[in-house]
């Protein structure tokens, strides 16, 4: 048996996030001694990491919790974990395009600040310069019969 500071250096988490993910429901085999301290055998380590590969794939807990709750019916949930496995994926393919959106954004943003930087273009990025640079940037300002509705 193991204690939380053992199962950490083990598993690799630390001592709070042990803690924190049997207090969570996740380690569904973790046993307490006579004083109450948690402590942990090959299966409830076995758990962490399988934490530990859930939590890399970015997983929230809650899915997490789902995924073990599954588990521990038994193989007959193989196809509910494939389910949540491809939802979770297509989740991180979501996130994956949102952030190929946001750095397309900030390659232009960084373009156009090396132009102000060179001399070739005004400063457009300076909410306070606006009132003087909306005609050149209609595509982004409201027109003022909207603003005032």
């Amino acid at each position: 048996m193991y204690t939380v500071k053992e199962a950490a250096q083990i598993t690799g988490f630390t001592e709070h996030a042990v803690r924190y993910y049997t207090d969570k429901g996740l380690v569904p085999s973790v046993q307490r001694n006579p004083n109450n301290i948690r402590m942990f055998d090959e299966e409830s380590i076995n758990w962490l990491h399988g934490i530990k590969c859930l939590k890399q794939s970015g997983m929230p807990i809650e899915v997490i919790k789902m995924y073990i709750d599954l588990c521990l019916e038994g193989d007959s949930t193989i196809p509910q974990r494939y389910k949540l496995m491809m939802e979770h994926k297509e989740a991180a393919l979501a996130k994956l395009e949102e952030a190929k959106r946001h750095v397309a954004h900030l390659e232009e943003k960084t373009t156009l600040y090396q132009a102000i930087l060179d001399n070739r273009a005004p400063d457009t990025t300076n909410p306070a310069n606006w009132e003087r640079i909306q005609h050149m940037h209609s595509d982004v300002f409201y027109s003022a019969a909207a603003r005032k509705g």
